[in-house]
Formats: structure tokens, sequence, C-alpha cells
């Protein structure tokens, strides 16, 4: 049903197009050649595939319900914690607190979850422990 719908919609929106730049247009005296107006659909209709496609993946992503399902688990910093920050786990951005000052790019573990935030460490930090 979602690719119907996809479909029905980006031919609405070429119809749009086309409509304003050979109607609405050239009421103000802007004409555009057929050319352009065929290039501003073709490259609408790449973009809408490319939006259709990306929504698709993110729709078939599942989501982590269960927060603490995710102790453990291995991650990458992408916002400076200290003692808050961001990580990167399983491809969804997660706020993080950590007791160490942890930089961008730095592999993180899982150790502790409260609410929707995560108590990390270094990965290397758990190695050493």
């Amino acid at each position: 049903m979602r690719l119907i719908w996809a479909i029905i919609s980006i031919f609405a929106e070429e119809a749009a197009i086309l409509a304003v730049c050979l109607l609405v247009l050239p009421r103000y005296n802007i004409n555009i050649h057929i050319a352009v107006v065929v290039l501003i659909m073709v490259a609408w209709l790449v973009l809408s595939v490319l939006l259709y496609q990306a929504g698709s993946r993110a729709l078939l992503k599942h989501p982590v319900n269960d927060p603490e399902a995710i102790i453990g688990k291995q991650g990458v910093v992408v916002q400076e914690i200290n003692p808050q920050g961001l990580v990167k786990i399983q491809g969804e951005l997660w706020g993080a607190n950590s007791e160490e000052k942890i930089d961008v790019g730095e592999k993180i573990t899982v150790i502790d979850c409260t609410g929707i935030k995560l108590t990390v460490i270094r990965s290397d930090s758990q190695k050493n422990s």
C-alpha cells in the first residue's frame, strides 16, 4: 500500500510542477523552456525515488524497544562525553553519561541504563579492568 501511495503522490507532484511551469508562471511573464521543465521533473522524480527508498529502509529497521537490551553492546561516540554526550549503537543515537571524558570516534561499551540514558565506558577501559 505504501508503494501505491508513493506512486500516486509522485504523479501528483509531477503534475503540480508541470502546472506551475506551464500555467502559472507564464501569467507573470516567466517563461521556462520545455527542456528545463522536463529536466526539473526528472530531477524531482529521482529525488522522490531516493527519498522513498531511504524512508522504506528506515521504516523496516527494527528499533530497540528495550534500552536494557543494549547493555554490553559496543558503539562509537558521536558527541564528546564530558560527562554527557551522544553515542551511536546499532545505528541509533543515544544520550550517554560517563565518569571519564571520551572523545568523538572512540569505541564505548554500555554498562548500564537509566531510563533512556546510557552509562558507558571506553571499550579499552573494560579490557584493562
